[in-house]
């Protein structure tokens, strides 16, 4: 990784350190970051540049670290509109209303717009339902036999389902949402594609908050129009809240498709969890800490004011990034944290972040993964890659990791 050697202001007692260079680079399956690993050895708070973006960013890897960032309302993400801090992605043009980049107390009232779709009780009410729509996808794999992409047939259109559910799509509505998504998630058909996608889909979300402005149902989009109709939220706000959250479901077509393939390709794991299910909730914790769900980090955060940790001062409007990959492997708080142990105490784990950001969807998420490992495991006798391991093929240089495909036979 390259050096820079440029001052910034710190303690007298801590020389900055040096800025590395963090390049996309093509990861091996379920591989953690080297560049990840090496920024963390050399930590707790380090200097990246990434790809695209302008000049550097402070990156922290502790858990205690990344928890006290994420807590503290000195780091701000609105910040982060206005600047053309150095990220991931070639491209940065966030929508008015975003939560991601919602500060309090704005966060708070766009967040409580939807909270109610995605409650503890409301995503109970929906579990029956999300079983039937699995199940008759894994009848139609079962009636077709083996082998089967696990991905293109299962992992992919049951989030999508599930999120349509939540929001409010009419049946009549999802083959044309699904199609929007798959493009817009797509490493296929460039960036032109994509963007046309996200219009469409931003276009349909516009007129279904407008349509739904004296709506008292609890969906999503339901929720949003009334709170537009109240005037507690502009239709702007309403729309950006709402994409994301329809695009969601991709997280955990790729989380599960990692948990899938580890515990595929780990005999002793397999054999556990098909035998014990009731050892099948702490595996399934277990594997959303291990697994690398990311590459590189997500949002970064600007300094509002001088602010020190660990010994070194964070300049107001420096930009800050926390890695939830990097607090998850703290051997700190998980002992030897690059080996699977479902037996371990994963309650720490900062897998669906922390703060107020903590994820919307975080129980939506866990309820679909419960449901596809259980699922796949009960249903699909002797499920076993239908492929060597290193012959799964992997997304590359795309923010999100998972398998493009998993063949499976049983």
């Amino acid at each position: 990784m390259a050096e820079d050697t440029t001052d910034t202001t710190t303690l007298t007692s801590q020389p900055p350190p040096p800025v590395r260079d963090w390049p996309p680079r093509e990861l091996h399956a379920t591989d953690f970051d080297p560049v990840l690993a090496e920024l963390m050895r050399e930590g707790p708070l380090t200097r990246i540049r990434l790809p695209h973006g302008e000049g550097w960013a402070w990156l922290a890897t502790r858990h205690e670290d990344v928890k006290a960032i994420t807590n503290d309302p000195r780091f701000s993400r609105a910040e982060v509109v206005d600047r053309q801090v150095t990220r991931i992605a070639p491209h940065f043009k966030p929508k008015p209303g975003s939560l991601a980049f919602a500060d309090q107390p704005d966060h708070n009232r766009l967040r409580k717009a939807v909270a109610a779709a995605y409650t503890v009780g409301a995503v109970k009410r929906l579990r029956p339902r999300a079983q039937e729509t699995l199940d008759a996808l894994v009848e139609a794999v079962l009636h077709d036999g083996p082998p089967a992409d696990l991905i293109e047939r299962v992992l992919e259109p049951f989030p999508i389902a599930v999120v349509c559910e939540v929001m409010g799509v009419p049946e009549a509505d999802r083959e044309q949402i699904h199609a929007w998504t798959r493009q817009i998630i797509s490493t296929a058909g460039g960036a032109e594609a994509a963007e046309r996608a996200k219009d469409g889909m931003y276009g349909y979300i516009a007129e279904a908050i407008r349509e739904r402005s004296r709506s008292e149902g609890e969906d999503v989009l339901s929720l949003l129009g009334a709170a537009v109709g109240r005037g507690e939220i502009s239709e702007a706000e309403a729309i950006g809240i709402a994409g994301p959250l329809q695009i969601g479901g991709e997280a955990v077509t790729h989380n599960v498709g990692q948990m899938l393939y580890l515990i595929l390709t780990d005999p002793e794991l397999l054999e556990r969890l098909r035998c014990r299910p009731e050892s099948r909730p702490a595996a399934i914790d277990e594997l959303v800490r291990f697994i690398p769900h990311r590459t590189s980090v997500g949002l970064a955060r600007i300094a509002l004011e001088d602010i020190e940790i660990q010994g070194v001062r964070i300049t107001a409007g420096d930009p800050v990034y926390v890695s939830y990959l990097a607090a998850n492997r703290d051997p700190d708080v998980f002992p030897d944290p690059d080996r699977i142990d479902i037996d371990r105490d994963t309650s720490a784990h900062l897998a669906y972040g922390n703060g107020p950001h903590y994820c919307t969807g975080a129980v939506l998420a866990r309820m679909q993964t419960d449901l596809l490992i259980n699922t796949l495991l009960d249903r699909l006798p002797g499920l076993r890659l239908a492929v060597p391991a290193d012959e799964v093929p992997w997304r590359q240089r795309t923010m999100i990791r998972g398998p493009v495909a998993l063949p499976v036979s049983w």
